[in-house]
Parts: structure tokens; sequence; C-alpha cells
């Protein structure tokens, strides 16, 4: 006789409650988002272990669509593979162009002549998401921005990414500009183990230039547990795109969102994905794919302009719209910045959290300024004013007769085209990483590549290593689809 097994309701009740509130946070994203929006989750999205690769969760993961401003990830890549070969260094500065200051928001709106160093361009680059800034890199690193979109092509190609092409660093519209999520997956894996002294600039939550606070578009830094990078992007043609990363007891995941309807929309689908993959119980019901075998579909990319641009939505469609509900909380608080922004939907997955760390400081210059914090404008690029009494021994004339000093100049205000954000006169304070270190000089990660046991950090030298530098190493074999 056939005998009947039931399981316990210990063991069941913790799997009701899971799958309860997933279904109730599904339920609150296809109701998020504005009137007339596509159902939640009808768009390209990704959920992939950082480490082995493995896919936890996909659709239309290898769907053409425009990259808009996470774009910028690879223009970061590049400019950190250039400081590793030793082109430049994270203070060498640049120089603002004509074609630079002529990119549309959102910018910095530093005029032309203005010099920035590689460590402030890049932390207001993936703060700020200024698309001046990124083509102020990309002639900096490449001499000419066709130089640099040449060799962020070429990094694609050696990466893998096989559906991507660029035609601009900033992710500015243009036809010809593609991507998808599964090549974005791949390009999160190669700078989490290609530079992982570099990670904290992609959790940086706000930045301040002069007693300007400039925050961080990813709204999941500092409000999802465990949250870590990376960046955002939008154009109307892509809908609202996000690449994240967070860190749970050890285990880093990457969700990437393509084709959001809202700004908000967009960090709860990849709340909800994190959740996901970081209970226990997913490992056991979720898929056990590789990144190696998804396929780019290829054709022609989504077009998202008539869904989130259309003449029904409720007020503009912007990169910082969410900043309007946060443009509620107190500006008075040094840490205003981080204050919780209240999601319809999946709230439950928005928390208030402690914040990370203070505005990071940036400027403008060669050297931070020393004294004057009311510009951003570092000190030493200002001109310097000639004592009165010399100027007055100076311009006497011969028969001794002194002429009254000259009055000095009122002394400058402001930036020409200081860029908007809110006031806040918080101290920044670097945050030292937590993270583990990971070997520089692995090889690149490719598509299905297992990162390698991590060895022990050597000690510095001043010595220049004999090894090619790490942007020309061989990629690594694909390895099998995990079952």
């Amino acid at each position: 006789m056939a005998r009947t097994t039931f399981l316990s309701p210990a063991i069941l009740a913790p799997a009701m409650r899971t799958l309860a509130a997933f279904t109730l946070a599904l339920a609150g994203l296809a109701t998020a988002g504005l009137s007339g929006a596509p159902p939640a989750l009808a768009h390209p999205y990704l959920l992939v272990e950082a480490d082995s690769g493995r896919v936890i969760e996909q659709q239309d993961a290898g769907a053409p669509w425009y990259p808009a401003s996470v774009t910028k990830l690879m223009t970061v890549y590049v400019a950190l593979a250039a400081v590793k070969d030793g082109r430049v260094t994270m203070d060498t500065p640049f120089t603002v162009s004509a074609l630079a200051a002529s990119q549309q928001p959102s910018k910095m709106g530093f005029p032309p002549g203005t010099k920035v160093t590689l460590d402030n361009a890049l932390k207001m680059l993936m703060v700020k998401s200024a698309n001046d800034i990124a083509v102020v890199i990309a002639e900096g690193v490449g001499g000419s921005m066709p130089s640099f979109v040449a060799e962020m092509n070429a990094t694609a190609l050696r990466l893998g990414m096989s559906g991507t092409h660029y035609e601009n660093p900033n992710g500015l519209p243009d036809p010809d500009q593609v991507t998808s999520a599964r090549d974005l997956a791949i390009l999160a894996r190669a700078i989490i183990y290609h530079f992982p002294e570099h990670e904290m600039l992609f959790r940086i939550p706000a930045i301040r230039f002069g007693k300007i606070v400039l925050r961080n578009y990813n709204r999941l830094i500092d409000r999802y547990p465990g949250a870590d990078g990376m960046k955002t992007g939008f154009i109307c043609g892509s809908g609202f795109n996000l690449v994240a990363t967070a860190t749970r007891n050890g285990k880093r995941l990457i969700a990437v969102v393509l084709g959001a309807s809202s700004a908000v929309g967009r960090n709860e689908e990849a709340a909800v994905l994190f959740e996901k993959g970081f209970h226990h119980t997913w490992s056991i019901f979720g898929g056990g794919t590789s990144l190696a075998s998804l396929q780019n579909a290829g054709g022609p990319p989504t077009d998202m302009r008539d869904v989130v641009c259309n003449a029904k939505r409720r007020g503009t469609a912007a990169e910082n719209e969410d900043e309007l509900v946060a443009a509620q909380n107190d500006a008075g608080s040094p840490f205003s910045f981080a204050a919780p922004v209240q999601f319809s939907g999946a709230v439950l997955l928005q928390q208030q959290l402690p914040p990370s760390m203070p505005p990071v400081r940036v400027y403008a210059g060669v050297k931070a300024p020393a004294a004057d914090t009311e510009t951003g404008v570092a000190s030493a690029e200002k001109p310097k004013k000639k004592p009165a009494v010399q100027e007055a021994a100076r311009s006497a004339p011969a028969d001794g007769t002194a002429k009254p000093a000259t009055k000095p100049a009122a002394k400058p205000s402001a930036v020409a085209s200081a860029p908007s954000g809110t006031k806040d006169g918080a101290k920044p304070a670097a945050a030292a990483s937590s993270k583990k270190p990971v070997d520089p000089n692995a090889a690149p990660v490719t598509a299905g590549a297992t990162p390698a046991t991590k060895p022990k950090p050597k000690p510095k030298s001043d010595t220049k290593s004999d090894t090619k530098p790490e942007t020309q190493a061989a990629p690594l074999p694909p390895s099998k689809p995990q079952g």
C-alpha cells in the first residue's frame, strides 16, 4: 500500500510566507508608476550571481535596448583601465573643451577651459551622471572622443558583449548606440573583479561641490539593505534603466532592469529581484542557467518614447523625477540627502538606513580648495591679487608723489554655470572600503567565466611589474552552463 508523506507545517510556513511576500510585492509593482504604463516587468530584466555568473532569473535578457546613461559604466571601465596601464593617473587634469561644454543635461556646466582631475571627474560622472564630464574624460584619456569610443567598442568585444555598440561616451540619444541586459551584467562583473580598489566610486550617495550637494540617481544606495552600486540611465527611447549590485552575507548579486516606466519603478523592481536572490529558498526554485548561455537577440531596439514620454504622462519624464518627492525632506539636516523616499508599490523594500558616508567633496581645478568652500573652485586656479602697498610703490611717479592704492576687486561669488542641487554644509569624509580585496591582475571576466580563488594581497612595491597590463590579458574560456 502506498505511503502518503505530509510536509510539516513548520517547513511549509516559512515558504508560504515568502511566497505571499513576493506576491504582494509584485502586485504593488503592477500598480506602481503612472496611468497608461504597461504591466510591470514587461521589459528586460536579469538577476545574476556576481561570483559565478549563474543566472537566477531573467526575461528577454538578450533583447537590444538603448543604454542611456548606463553607457557611463563602460566610460569608467576604459578610464580605469588607462590608469592601470599607466597612461594617466587619478590626479591627471583634463580640460573642458567647447564640445564637452555643449553637451545636453544632465551636466556640471563648467565653462570651456576649466580643469578637472580624473578622480573628481569620475565622481561627478557616477553621481551627477554629467554628460559634459563624460566627454571631458573621453577626450582626456583617448585624445579625442572618436578614439575613446573606438576603445569602448574594442573593450566590449573583448569582454564578450556581442550585442553592444557605442557611438558616444555619455549615452545621449543615438539610434546606433545599443546594448542588452546580458551585456550589461557582463560589464558589471568585469568592473567588480578588474577594479576592486575603486569599488567605492560606484556607491557614493552624494557629492558636495562647494556648498551644493548633488544626490546619486541610484536611490537604492543607503535605502536598500546591502546595495553597493552601480548606475542609472534614462532617455525617452530607453525608459528608465538600472544596473545595480547588492551584497549580503558575502553573496553579491547583479540586477539589470531596462525600460521601466518610472524612476521609482526601476528601483522597486530591482529590490524585488534582490529579495528573491538573497532568500535562502530561492536557491532551490531559482534558475541554473549561466550568463554565457544567454544569447543576444539582435534586431532594432525597442523604442519606449510613446510609453514614458507621451502627452498623457503626469509631469515630464526625467532621470531625477523622484527628487520631487525627496524635496519634501528636511533640507536642513546634514544627512538630508539620505532621507527615505516614500515609494509606492513595494514600500516594504525601501528602508531608512544610516548614511554610509557623508557627501564626498569634489572640486574643479588641479588642487583642492584650501579655504574657499563657497564655489568649489580651487583657490590655486584663481588669479592672485597683488598687495596694495607693492602696487602703489610700482605705480608711483618719478617725482616721488605717491598715488592712492587701487581698491582690490571683489571676490567672485561662484563658478560660472554652477550646478544645481541642495545646499548643505556637511563636511565630507572618505569612507574606507569594507570589501575584501581581489587580485587586480586577474584575467578579464567574460560571459561565462568564474573568478578564480582570490590570492592573498601582495605588498606594494615601487618597482613596475613586468606583467602585461590587465586590459591586454586573454579572456578565460567560457564555463559550461550550470545545472
